[in-house]
């Protein structure tokens, strides 16, 4: 090394690359904002002498102490044993031989119904890693719960119980073997694809070459070829020198989804992959696998999970999907911000195309909630494997999906009736033995039944990600809407809306939290006339012993016929139910009240002249009604004091409550 010269040892350059992507900057970007070349921020990355100065300003803004970076004389990179080979030169060369193979198998996806392939980059949103395996943790079902009660209860997610996220391209450095880990529809081929794209790109490992394997296809070649013979032949289209490329660890091997490859050549495939990465260790490795798939061990490799998508990361992939689009995202995350229950599915990638697609179409989500869920439903259970020509083995040959949609169904009243949203391993089986117990033709030995219940719940869980382990040994559905979902699905669909089931679901009508298992009910039943009017008679019962609040709702009745508005007697009665409030003028009212309806008053233009009051009621109306309604709140017993003891008042919340999800 020369005497104006430095060179980044090994280690300062791992330093580097993890304080490139802390500043979220480029290779490219650096050498733009430091205003010089790319060459030496190159040599700077891969070891190579590059002017001291240079090399000091590179350290200083990437916030590093320049002699922490430099490799010592004595520790300066081996020269090749073979003084022939510039390994440098070949890498570059057969970067510029794959580039526009790399871009054509990994510049576009394609999901669900999308009608044209998209580029990739006008798509992607960085994915999180979550470097402790969240059904690996050793957690209760209190801890998992945290602060929420059986009332109170309404959504959690998965940002409450998970540790650290890391950027995704942090964790790609920090490990160079890497099984990433993901439930379905979370993105593990797009994030390959990416790293693929940002490879050749020179964004990120520019030093390497960029290796997209398909396990799948790799384990269907009809030769069967070793995996070296298959990247040859296949990966990089008959490059010779790939072998070198390989041999002085100067690849970057992105092997994509491991769980999609068949039962009768999964042993082959690992075998291959062992042996490769011990071959060629130098290199870097990366696996997606699906969560919950086969016990795949690689004893060299460093397990992580790709996190659910968090706010930022929601709203940047919406910006990317409406852009140039007669629908904005802004009315896009203005609906999902007012509907939580469907803003829960758009943590996961696959669900969140599905919304985006949905919206597109009509500039709204559906006003039946349940339809929409169904078809997130059939993405994970039917479509999203299909449309990859993925056949994925089933476990219990009886099951199919309408069996399994019934199953999680049984499930989810169950424990929804039990207020268990998360539940022990033990027990989501012991549900599954009871349903398969009882199909045509099911083993009823006790201890196949039991092999076969701990086989299905994890095929529910590696091929629809529908129920999910949250901490080791404890489950719940992935999503609390699907839980929504399936509880009245058992009433409707499995049991068919018969008197019984309608009897039993009406019976949680004061229940806050079975508020969406009752709308849910209603959207997907064909015909819903006796669900409502069950309801309605249910209603009715609340308050039905208790003469005070019966004198109360005929008071409520009288008031609400006394006065002349535009708006159903219904609307009128709900108001003064919701308030309590007597405007009679003729009562001995307080001074300020007085005061304060007189102001109203003296806004309002004569009657005399009908269209100019017309005219100033559209203009003026809504905001007139809102300051009387904010005084009828501040006086909400004028006239009579009803002295409603406690368990009456919250009687009467009940039934407000129900007659508002009935009109709901």
């Amino acid at each position: 090394m020369s005497g104006r010269s430095l060179c980044s040892s090994p280690e300062g350059i791992q330093k580097a690359k993890r304080a490139l992507i802390g500043c979220s900057l480029t290779q490219k970007a650096l050498a733009e904002d430091l205003g010089i070349t790319r060459q030496p921020i190159g040599k700077f990355f891969t070891g190579k002498p590059v002017d001291r100065n240079v090399f000091v300003q590179i350290c200083d803004r990437l916030n590093l102490k320049w002699e922490e970076i430099i490799a010592e004389p004595a520790s300066e990179p081996e020269v090749n044993q073979d003084n022939s080979i510039d390994i440098d030169a070949i890498v570059q060369k057969v970067r510029e031989n794959i580039k526009s193979l790399i871009q054509e198998r990994c510049g576009t996806m394609r999901v669900l119904d999308m009608t044209q392939p998209i580029r990739l980059n006008d798509i992607y949103t960085s994915v999180n890693i979550l470097e402790t395996i969240t059904g690996q943790q050793r957690l209760g079902i209190n801890e998992l719960l945290q602060e929420c009660t059986k009332e109170d209860f309404d959504r959690f997610t998965l940002a409450r119980m998970t540790e650290k996220r890391v950027p995704g391209l942090e964790a790609v450095e920090k490990y160079s073997k890497l099984m990433i880990l993901v439930k379905p529809g979370v993105g593990k081929t797009t994030f390959l694809k990416y790293l693929a794209i940002q490879c050749i790109g020179g964004e990120f490992q520019a030093e390497r070459v960029p290796i997209f394997v398909t396990l799948k296809n790799f384990a269907e070649v009809a030769n069967k070829p070793g995996l070296l013979q298959h990247i040859t032949e296949e990966a990089i289209n008959h490059i010779s020198s790939i072998r070198d490329v390989l041999t002085y660890g100067k690849a970057l091997i992105l092997l994509d989804g491991l769980d999609e490859v068949r039962d009768e050549d999964s042993n082959r495939v690992l075998k291959e992959i062992r042996e490769f990465s011990d071959r060629f260790p130098k290199n870097q490795f990366v696996i997606t696998c699906r969560i919950a798939a086969k016990e795949y061990t690689f004893e060299k490799f460093t397990e992580v999970e790709v996190a659910d998508f968090n706010d930022d990361q929601i709203l940047n992939f919406t910006n990317n999907w409406f852009k140039d689009k007669d629908v904005k995202s802004e009315t896009f995350i203005k609906r999902l911000e007012e509907n939580s229950r469907i803003k829960e599915l758009a943590a996961s990638p696959l669900l969140l195309t599905l919304l985006c697609l949905a919206f597109e179409e009509s500039g709204d989500f559906p006003a039946n909630r349940s339809e929409l869920y169904k078809e997130g439903l059939d993405a994970l259970l039917k479509k999203w494997d299909a449309k990859r020509g993925i056949q994925r083995d089933q476990i219990y040959k009886k099951l199919s999906v309408q069996r399994k949609e019934d199953l999680l169904s049984k499930m989810a009243l169950t424990t929804f009736e039990r207020s268990e949203y998360f539940f022990k391993q033990k027990v989501a089986e012991q549900y599954i033995t009871e349903y398969i117990r009882n199909l045509p033709d099911a083993n009823t030995d006790e201890e196949a039944l039991q092999v076969d219940s701990e086989q299905v719940l994890r095929s529910i869980e590696h091929h629809h990600g529908l129920v999910v382990a949250r901490a080791k040994g404890i489950y719940s559905f992935s999503h609390l809407t699907f839980h929504e979902y399936f509880t009245p699905r058992e009433f409707v669909v499995v049991r068919q809306s018969s008197k019984e089931a309608l009897q039993n679901i009406v019976s949680h009508i004061t229940e806050k939290r079975w508020r969406e298992v009752f709308l849910l009910a209603v959207g997907m039943s064909p015909n819903a006339d006796r669900l409502l009017l069950l309801i309605k008679k249910k209603i009715d019962f609340i308050l039905a012993d208790d003469q005070r609040l019966q004198e109360f709702l005929l008071w409520v009745r009288e008031k609400s016929l006394s006065v002349k508005f535009s708006y159903k007697p219904a609307v009128v009665r709900a108001f003064y139910l919701d308030l309590d409030l007597d405007l009679s003028r003729s009562l001995d009212l307080d001074p300020e009240l007085k005061n304060l309806l007189q102001k109203l008053r003296e806004q309002l233009p004569s009657r005399q002249d009908r269209q100019e009051y017309q005219k100033w009621w559209l203009a003026n109306g809504k905001a007139w009604c809102e300051e009387l309604r904010l005084v009828m709140i501040k006086y909400p017993n004028i006239g009579h004091d009803w002295q409603f003891s406690n368990e009456q008042k919250e009687l009467l919340q009940q039934y407000y409550d129900a007659n508002k999800l009935l009109v709901d």
